[in-house]
């Protein structure tokens, strides 16, 4: 018999207690200015006396309030630049690394009147060119670390291009629909680490929640400007879609307990070159959530109308990511998107950024940042991650999604992004 120690950190439960004597240890941080590259910082920033220096590698530094923590340093890092380029800073800069966590990632212009991923040569084109240049840049610095942290996600079983087998496990075959950067950035990674005698890992989240400046591919900043602005109006919280989307059940994952998740990967010996599922293991449908956040704001909500004029999208190929059976169909009555763009809700917006001193008055990528939402909200593809392989090698890490979404809230209010979250039904907490 084992026995394992676990702690909490607020509303993040059975995470891991490390022994003491890990201590020291340096770190690389890729795409640190993004929602997990910045939430990342924040779980190695928990221990300084385990993560004696983290460096963060990005264009831009992590918009951190208060600023970076003291262990901390931002070098400025593009990683298309040509790798001896990229070696040539890492030596200026001395950087040494125990561990590496890679979360780089560029999201191309989609095809003209197509999903967000649609352009999928060129996202396998530009995203393996920056694992590339930066692995290659390793060597030339004279920095040889112990792992190496891939972070891809729920798109590696095909998510985005139908329905999927059930549940998804990290054996599943990789769905050869069309190109995924995923399946080259992994052999990629494979091939690196076996030529210079390194460990590896590849963590899969799904829809990421976190708060951070850029609300581009985040699901919580559209709901809260919308909560917002249904309380502003008067208005009830209308569900955009189906009776199907609204209960299928679908994991999230926490910004922080992927984090969680993949310091224990890297730290943990029997976790070498394996990949991992990572969710917040929190079960979770839009329609339970709908009547949470509709008590946060105090407003009544509309639950879907079968008898409604519903338009249909359904996926247009046959191939399914499972391999047999009908292609997936969203239907709704109107888009977030559509929503945002309306004049009406412009102007409510304004009013509301206004009054809080917000740093947007006004609306700007509509589609860039609404988009992701709607993918996420409409989705009646079940999605339900095995976490069998982390809790049987010891990663026990649970968040109620709901309650993690809030506390995004209120950091996107403490950003001045959102006016603040009047919290009028505390039952939902």
């Amino acid at each position: 018999m084992s026995i394992q120690q676990v702690q909490s950190r607020g509303i993040y439960h059975g995470l891991p207690v490390f022994p003491d004597d890990i201590e020291g240890l340096t770190a690389i941080i890729t795409g640190a200015n993004g929602i997990s590259g910045q939430h990342m910082l924040r779980v190695l920033a928990q221990s300084p006396e385990r993560w004696s220096k983290i460096y963060c590698l990005s264009r831009r530094p992590p918009a951190i309030p208060g600023g970076l923590p003291s262990n901390a340093k931002h070098i400025p890092l593009d990683f298309l630049k040509e790798p001896q380029e990229i070696a040539d800073v890492l030596k200026k800069e001395d950087v040494k690394a125990d561990y590496v966590f890679f979360y780089s990632y560029i999201q191309v212009e989609p095809k003209e009147g197509q999903g967000l991923w649609s352009n999928a040569e060129e996202m396998c084109e530009v995203n393996t060119k920056l694992l590339r240049n930066f692995l290659e840049a390793l060597p030339l610095a004279s920095v040889k670390p112990r792992r190496i942290m891939l972070q891809t996600g729920a798109k590696h079983y095909g998510l985005h291009l139908g329905p999927t087998s059930v549940p998804q496990e990290e054996t599943d075959p990789r769905v050869l629909i069309e190109p995924n950067f995923y399946y080259p950035q992994e052999d990629l990674l494979f091939d690196y680490c076996k030529q210079h005698g390194i460990g590896w890992n590849v963590a899969r989240p799904s829809f990421i929640l976190g708060a951070v400046p850029d609300a581009a591919m985040n699901v919580c900043y559209p709901l809260a400007v919308y909560a917002s602005v249904c309380k502003h109006m008067g208005q009830p919280l209308d569900f955009p879609y189906d009776l199907h989307s609204w209960e299928t059940p679908q994991d999230q994952s926490s910004a922080m307990m992927n984090g969680y998740l993949e310091e224990w990967a890297v730290l943990t010996d029997a976790a070498e070159n394996e990949a991992f599922n990572a969710c917040d293991v929190s079960a979770f449908t839009w329609g339970k959530f709908w009547q949470k956040m509709a008590g946060w704001y105090g407003i009544e909500y509309k639950r879907p109308d079968p008898d409604a004029e519903y338009r249909e999208f359904t996926v247009p190929r046959k191939e399914t990511p499972r391999g047999f059976g009908p292609q997936s169909t969203v239907r709704s009555t109107f888009s977030f998107v559509e929503w945002a763009n309306r004049p009406e809700v412009q102007k409510a917006w304004t009013e509301l950024a206004e009054e809080h001193d917000l740093v947007e008055k006004k609306f700007r990528d509509i589609e860039r940042i609404f988009s992701f939402t709607d993918a996420a909200v409409s989705n009646g593809i079940m999605m339900n991650f095995s976490m069998d392989k982390a809790h049987r090698l010891g990663f026990h890490g649970s968040v109620s999604s709901s309650q993690c979404i809030l506390e995004v809230f209120n950091d996107f209010a403490k950003l001045k992004m959102i006016p603040p979250v009047p919290m009028v039904d505390v039952r939902f907490v």
